[in-house]
């Protein structure tokens, strides 16, 4: 017939091509996979430590803490966890031993959650959550520089993006399985940290998986290095600086779900919900705004922060329904700065100093989160006003700190996240 084209001889008994989903990430590049791979492990270890984190405020609460026991607690934790990585992540860099590390520190986080479980009192509770922190800690730096590795391929932004979100929307179900528990169990919170041990162990099987089949993540890499030189460029510390003050005015989750406890605006089990809706928003907010981030550069933090500012006072201030937005635009300030910042410091730093750079930057970003919280804590027997005021006006001081980054770092090229210039 007229216009139809001939149809390619096959050879005898060969199948059809397949375009199914097991079929495309058959063939997707070993990047890609790595980046899933590490996504799905992510999955689930914050299914594990966010559903106990979604709880800590209350279940320290029921145990005899206070607010600022809390607040201390809580900072103490963000502390060790951020600031910790400045040395493992130059332990990685130096010996090259990343998955070892990475390993370490899993098995420290996956095992402290379920421990809860068995703490008798606030204290013992309280070294449990921050040998979780400190897991974390081990773990990350290594795992980021890892994951960089892969993630040049298909643009910083997206492949950072894609982990954050399967990462947040771990975070997402996890609350919600201990919103459950609490629900099925009469507020029992020893059952809802016992319950998640099944994510746990499930990581740490991952983890193993993932060390079997991709011993080397830097042959992953795609093309040359964008900086090969053994510095740290001046942008690297402005925009360090930006992130540490919003870093400053975010209030740890415990402290506000102390306040909903204290104030009575949520119920105990719906708490964890609460959560879930924030870890869903900054899920979905690492996709979006990690493509975006390929796309237009690290600009599009600076009406995300803006945006990000306004939940102190829906949290503080308002009823249920301010809470729930205030909540959200929390989640999606975690979500932007978990997502862009390892997307944004990539780019900046030569390979060989990758995990060195995570873990000073991250740490100087938990130091400012302890100050930040330890501050928040002491405002709240103060006022809430005083915690709203506090919160808004550092985060809106990032804003030309944000300003000057955009315009001292090369925008990246649309669609490879790979710089038109070096970092100014």
């Amino acid at each position: 017939m007229p216009g139809r084209q001939p149809r390619e001889p096959t050879q005898a008994g060969a199948q059809p091509e397949r375009s199914g989903p097991r079929h495309r990430l058959a063939g997707a590049s070993p990047a890609l996979k790595f980046v899933l791979l590490v996504g799905v492990m992510s999955f689930f270890a914050d299914f594990t430590y966010e559903g106990s984190r979604s709880v800590i405020g209350p279940y320290l609460g029921t145990l005899g803490a206070g607010a600022l026991a809390i607040a201390v607690i809580s900072g103490l934790g963000e502390f060790l966890g951020y600031g910790l990585r400045l040395f493992s992540g130059r332990g990685a860099d130096r010996t090259g031993r990343y998955w070892p590390i990475t390993i370490g520190g899993y098995v420290v986080q996956m095992a402290a959650v379920p421990l809860l479980a068995l703490a008798g009192n606030w204290e013992v509770a309280a070294l449990l959550i921050i040998a979780e922190r400190v897991g974390k800690a081990i773990r990350n730096p290594p795992r980021d520089a890892m994951l960089s590795h892969a993630a040049k391929e298909m643009g910083y932004g997206w492949g950072f993006g894609v982990h954050e979100a399967l990462d947040q929307f771990g975070a997402m179900f996890g609350p919600l399985l201990v919103a459950l528990v609490l629900a099925l169990s009469n507020s029992d919170y020893k059952l809802a940290f016992a319950a998640l041990a099944a994510p746990a162990a499930i990581t740490l099987t991952l983890v193993l998986v993932a060390r079997r089949f991709f011993p080397r993540p830097q042959d992953l890499s795609a093309g040359p290095a964008e900086v090969t030189g053994s510095g740290l460029p001046r942008v690297f510390w402005i925009y360090l600086a930006g992130a540490a003050l919003v870093a400053a005015g975010l209030a740890d989750f415990p402290l506000i779900a102390f306040h909903f406890q204290q104030a009575r605006t949520v119920a105990a089990p719906i708490v964890p919900v609460f959560y879930a809706v924030a870890m869903a928003v900054s899920g979905t907010g690492s996709l979006i705004f990690g493509k975006l981030y390929d796309r237009a550069g690290i600009g599009v933090l600076i009406p995300l922060t803006l945006a990000g500012a306004a939940y102190a006072p829906l949290v503080f201030l308002g009823g249920v329904w301010p809470a729930v937005f205030g909540v959200a635009l929390w989640g999606l300030s975690m979500g932007v700065q978990e997502s862009i910042i390892p997307a944004a410091v990539a780019p900046m730093v030569s390979p060989a100093r990758r995990a060195s750079a995570y873990g000073l930057f991250t740490g100087a970003y938990g130091t400012a989160w302890v100050a930040g919280s330890v501050v928040i804590g002491l405002l709240f027997d103060v006022s809430l006003g005083a915690v709203t005021a506090f919160a808004v006006a550092v985060q809106l001081a990032a804003l030309p700190v944000l300003m000057a980054v955009r315009r001292g770092i090369a925008r990246p090229r649309r669609g490879d996240g790979q710089a038109e210039g070096q970092p100014g």
